[in-house]
């Protein structure tokens, strides 16, 4: 059993609170790992806000990365000392799993969102005794410790700042692998990116990588567009115009490739229509459970699809690493989107995250060091 500090929400839309809680120590095939730094990821908050019901009290926190600690009997895959990323659990046995499609893993959601493990307990309790939810997506990462599994712990070169690589697990993995993992956009192509945060970005810098050779970025902050343009985006429009109009003025007749980011009904019609003839629009904007939205069928019988994304459809253990080599080349500067926080600020860094004055919050544990 450990003891720690960790940020705790207790109801619905409430603030975080650094509480004493006490974590135990890892199964047969859970890792323990310290955490130097721990994205907060929009994901964080619509949980947060109950967009989808994890239960509450709750340590949320999704984007953690630092040292193992200690690993269970049967972990053959880290051992204490070595640096991770903390990623999404899946499986590991469905039929989607095994062909490396983990994030359309049937138990998806009950292993990343129910709160506890999959036999439905809770490595963690408060000061009290109480029941705290913090199995999220299998490591809770928004405290001093995290207990992770083997299958969701990724192991990246310690040479390394380990404490800004958390968000590589999830926000920017979404982002990059949208584009180069699923998408798969060849050299020389087109792709419009609507919504220009963390995510939006990540697919900016990782469709320069690629070799799209129109990159438009679409969004409503002007400091967010002309980052877009630092980053890779060839083109930037301000989403107060008619995007779609825009895009058709700049391509001729639409873009190959378009990347809805927002989560917005109206932002995911404009991502479709922008599409030339056989164009393919990728979805990765979290919304409600049960939003909807209206799009023209004659417009998608001409060879246009509309595809949702998870999780940028990665292998992390593939596709972490190379992001990180490509960071270490200097052909994906992710870092330029952090700002870090102690883990004690974190309304702090929530409210700035939401506002949309920092781009990609990295909180950092009091003490933490590597």
């Amino acid at each position: 059993m450990v003891t720690m500090k960790a940020a705790v929400v207790r109801e619905q839309g409430g603030s975080f609170a650094i509480e004493q809680i006490q974590l135990e120590a890892p199964r047969e095939t859970e890792v323990l790992v310290r955490i130097l730094g721990v994205g907060m990821c929009h994901t964080d908050l619509v949980v947060r806000d109950q967009y989808f019901p994890t239960p509450l009290p709750a340590v949320l926190g999704h984007e953690g990365a630092g040292v193992v600690e200690q690993v269970g009997a049967g972990v053959t895959k880290v051992k204490p000392g070595d640096h991770v990323v903390l990623s999404y659990a899946s499986c590991g046995v469905c039929a989607n799993c095994q062909k490396g499609l983990y994030g359309y893993c049937p138990d998806l959601y009950g292993r990343n969102f129910s709160g506890g493990r999959p036999d439905g307990s809770s490595p963690c309790c408060d000061a009290h005794g109480q029941r705290v939810s913090a199995y999220f997506f299998a490591q809770s990462s928004f405290g001093e410790y995290a207990l992770a599994t083997e299958r969701n712990v990724v192991k990246i070169p310690d040479d390394v700042p380990v404490e800004i690589m958390g968000p590589l697990g999830c926000g920017i993995q979404t982002g990059a692998g949208a584009v180069i993992n699923a998408l798969k956009p060849g050299a020389g192509t087109s792709i419009a990116i609507f919504g220009a945060g963390s995510v939006g970005l990540a697919a900016v810098m990782a469709a320069k990588v690629v070799g799209c050779t129109t990159i438009i970025a679409v969004d409503l902050n002007e400091g967010r567009l002309a980052l877009a343009r630092e980053l890779g985006a060839t083109h930037a429009i301000n989403g107060r115009e008619d995007a779609v109009a825009a895009i058709q003025a700049i391509t001729g007749e639409g873009v190959q490739y378009s990347l809805e980011c927002t989560g917005l009904p109206k932002v995911l019609r404009q991502a479709v229509d922008s599409l030339r003839l056989t164009g393919v629009c990728g979805i990765i904007g979290v919304a409600p459970l049960g939003t909807e939205v209206s799009l023209d069928i004659n417009g998608l019988l001409f060879g246009r699809t509309v595809r949702g994304i998870i999780e940028g459809d990665s292998v992390p253990d593939v596709f972490i690493p190379q992001l990180v080599d490509l960071w270490k080349q200097g052909r994906f500067p992710f870092d330029r989107l952090i700002r870090k926080y102690p883990l004690s600020q974190i309304d702090a860094a929530a409210h700035a995250s939401e506002s949309g004055e920092v781009l990609k919050a990295v909180l950092i544990p009091e003490g933490a060091g590597a």
